[in-house]
């Protein structure tokens, strides 16, 4: 059992026979100072007062109480003002062993979610050009997001909504048919808003030589086609790019399905019953101050044409439709005012807000040789996911967008994240795993059997301050696992991986792995290590990042 869950329960039973009730602000987290014991709580300054007990006295009762109620609790004392500091048995440590080597590769997963349906939607970036890194970043958000909830225990599905109705298309099919005529030999006028990357270009060649006929078109039918040929090859090249970055969609969602299927009749219908739809000036208008809004929102124009707020609502309201508890949407962080006007919309459909969340996504600053790389469409600037996949790896790209929160801008290196040394983020926790493996190999080699950790007596001899922390460390990931997926935040994971990395490393400097003359040492050392990697191995997972064997 996880420290914290044997706390809380013992916890609970004392003030169950003390006739008191849980706290909602308890605290149950490791001390500052690792000496004053493995778990620290404030549930006896929470409760002086209902008590009628000085804290301080209250939090002893409390530490004997559980010393007597836990055989697995070596001592517990009162401390500071109140707090309760516990100190775990050298035995309750060593059972987390066996603990990870039977779940495996499901160590850390939780129950939390219950089973509750999520639609996760991420990158949906128009498909008018290739991927750059902001697309990256929110795809590896994203991605690993729903391999995070699925291990607490969420049904997780993943989406891409593709914004193929609006105007930017539209200029898209525009851009291609313009350039083609123009390497055609005619006369072109280009719009002032155009697309005019060398993409744009490569389409409009490779769509003259499959038909050199191509420019006797009509404009309208020849841009019809442009759009559609320049749609689904750069769509084609999004999902090709987002195979290599290990990220999955189940399901690309066309925004022109929802016209085309009524889906934003419906929407209206639904906020039309609510009471929140109106109309004036020949628009039809949402009436979103109502819900909080600074003012009210257009969905239909006078000319009859939707604004993006109306199929952003359509999209939602199917979401809901299709049976999803819980929506959240990976957006840039330019998106952030419109955040309030989306939860309106969810409220005015009878949802609660809690069942729509956002997470926002910060822009990417490209470094290399110590200078910022300028930002544009232009393949061999590495300013593309698919050029900074093509010259850093997925693992390290993946990493690096997952180091910090994402609504916090982030610096990428491209000189430090191909570095093969400890100063490289990415290879500090892969080499810790690797690293592991090949002391496995080399007691094997050595002849040297690992003990069967189901005998935990064999697990005595890991009573070092070394020792003690790995496993304190290592029994900490369920627990991180499901505060991270809660706050939806998935930068706690490569936290815990380089916390635990480094310590791993000052453990080599420290201890000894295969002591020549102590064979029962060193199995138990070589089975905490065998599960440590497996640790660091489900935390890599959840990250979309391998672990390698050796490097």
């Amino acid at each position: 059992m996880h420290a914290v869950d044997c706390l809380t329960g013992a916890l609970q039973s004392i003030l169950a026979e003390e006739g008191l009730a849980w706290p909602e602000k308890t605290v149950i987290e490791p001390p500052r100072d690792p000496r004053h014991g493995d778990l620290s709580s404030n549930v006896a300054m929470l409760l002086a007062k209902p008590a009628k007990k000085n804290p301080r006295e209250l939090a002893q009762t409390i530490a004997e109480k559980l010393c007597a109620a836990r055989p697995d609790i070596a001592h517990a004392e009162a401390a500071g003002p109140g707090f309760c500091n516990v100190t775990f048995t050298e035995a309750f440590w060593h059972a987390l062993v066996p603990e990870i080597e039977a779940q495996g590769d499901r160590y850390g997963d939780t129950t939390g979610g219950s089973g509750k349906k999520v639609l996760l939607e991420y990158v949906s970036a128009n498909p008018t050009g290739p991927l750059h890194i902001g697309h990256g970043r929110g795809a590896a958000v994203g991605d690993s997001l729903a391999r995070l909830l699925r291990r607490a225990g969420y049904t997780v599905d993943t989406e891409y909504y593709i914004n193929d109705a609006g105007r930017q298309m539209r200029l898209l099919g525009v851009s291609v048919w313009l350039r083609a005529k123009e390497l055609h030999g005619m006369k072109v006028t280009w719009p002032e808003d155009y697309y005019h990357g060398d993409y744009i270009i490569d389409i409009a060649r490779e769509m003259l030589a499959k038909d050199p006929a191509l420019c006797e078109l009509p404009d309208d039918e020849g841009r019809e086609r442009c759009y559609e040929y320049a749609m689904n090859e750069i769509l084609d090249g999004i999902k090709a790019d987002m195979k290599d970055f290990r990220v999955e969609h189940k399901r690309f969602f066309s925004e022109k399905s929802l016209v085309d299927g009524h889906a934003v009749d419906a929407a209206f219908a639904a906020l039309g019953k609510a009471g929140y739809t109106y109309d004036k000036d020949g628009a039809f208008w949402f009436a979103t101050q109502q819900l909080g809004d600074d003012k009210d929102r257009v969905l239909r124009k006078q000319d009859g044409s939707l604004t993006y707020f109306a199929t952003d609502i359509a999209y939602h309201h199917d979401k809901f439709e299709r049976g999803y508890d819980w929506l959240i949407d990976v957006w840039g962080a330019d998106h952030h005012g419109y955040i309030p006007r989306m939860r309106a919309a969810i409220q005015a459909m009878g949802r609660e807000q809690a069942s729509f969340d956002v997470v926002l996504i910060q822009l990417v600053n490209l470094i290399k040789d110590g200078k910022p790389v300028g930002m544009s469409t232009r393949a061999g600037t590495f300013e593309t996911l698919h050029d900074v996949v093509a010259e850093v790896g997925t693992d390290a790209s993946r990493f690096m967008f997952l180091s910090r929160k994402s609504d916090s801008p982030l610096d990428f290196d491209l000189d430090v994240v191909k570095q093969r040394n400890l100063e490289n983020p990415v290879y500090y926790v892969q080499y810790a795993h690797a690293r592991i493996c090949a002391v496995l190999r080399r007691a094997a080699e050595r002849g040297i059997r690992l003990p069967d950790v189901t005998d935990a007596a064999l697990l005595a001899p890991l009573s070092t301050p070394e020792d003690l922390a790995l496993l304190r460390k290592a029994a900490e990931f369920g627990n991180m696992l499901a505060q991270a997926a809660q706050a939806l935040a998935v930068h706690h994971v490569s936290r815990y991986l380089s916390d635990l990395a480094g310590m791993l490393h000052s453990y080599y400097a420290k201890q000894q792995v295969i002591v020549a003359d102590d064979e029962v040492v060193t199995r138990a050392r070589l089975a905490l290590l065998r599960a440590i990697a497996q640790v660091v191995r489900n935390g890599l997972d959840v990250l979309g990042v391998t672990a390698p064997d050796q490097m």
